[in-house]
């Protein structure tokens, strides 16, 4: 026997159908992309959440997309682990005791929706494939750090390789801005807006260039190379 559902119904289920595929929703007045969903455990959920919650200055939506696009791009990358806990946890990469520190923050609760957000697949359109940031406005002495967005007070970038620097030119964070990339300050901001630690541990690169792609290092000294290997 077949059965008709109502219309509206049909529609709602088509809606949703549709909604789990494509699309995106929306951040601080902006459209964010999405990727087809998959299924992930508790414990992954922790562990990005973890990572958004002490990288993201957890001052704003879009800051904690951000962060969460990224550890998302590392474990697409066949440069970095294959899993989110692995990745998060993966030494000096992110911040100190990233994996063991209480996450105690009035805002913890709009961590753990953006953090669900980002397993269901949302990403930030303007981090496109990026794994590394640092606190904004610092200034390194590379030449490769490719500058696609500021927001949650960290500027993230894309190292280019010299066939890319000739092709196109390096984007710097004075010309976020003027390329529409920096975090829309009117947008809706978390419970908790002001730094919960000194965010000079929120770092990509240390003085010693083996370790320069870390995330949440601290830069003791310059390094004397102009290009972050």
């Amino acid at each position: 026997m077949q059965y008709r559902l109502p219309a509206a119904a049909s529609a709602v289920i088509l809606s949703l159908a549709v909604s789990g595929c494509t699309g995106g929703s929306l951040i601080d007045d902006m459209l964010t992309s999405s990727i087809t969903s998959t299924s992930h455990t508790a414990d992954e959920r922790e562990c990005l959440a973890r990572a958004m919650f002490f990288e993201s200055h957890r001052s704003s939506r879009e800051g904690l997309i951000a962060v969460g696009s990224v550890v998302m791009n590392r474990v697409e990358s066949d440069q970095y682990p294959d899993t989110i806990c692995e990745v998060v946890a993966q030494k000096n990469q992110f911040a100190p005791g990233v994996m063991t520190r209480p996450m105690n923050s009035k805002a913890l609760p709009d961590v753990m929706a953006a953090a669900d957000a980002v397993l269901k697949g949302e990403r930030h359109p303007k981090v496109e494939k990026a794994k590394f940031f640092h606190q904004a406005g610092l200034s390194f002495p590379y030449d490769n750090m490719h500058y696609v967005l500021q927001a949650g007070g960290n500027a993230f970038y894309e190292k280019r390789s010299r066939a890319q620097r000739q092709a196109s030119p390096i984007r710097t964070q004075a010309e976020l801005a003027a390329a529409g990339r920096v975090e829309n300050k009117s947008g809706s901001q978390l419970a908790e807006t002001k730094p919960a630690e000194p965010q000079i541990r929120a770092l990509s690169y240390d003085a010693e260039l083996a370790r320069a792609d870390a995330i949440g290092s601290l830069l003791a000294n310059q390094p004397t190379s102009t290009t972050a290997e």
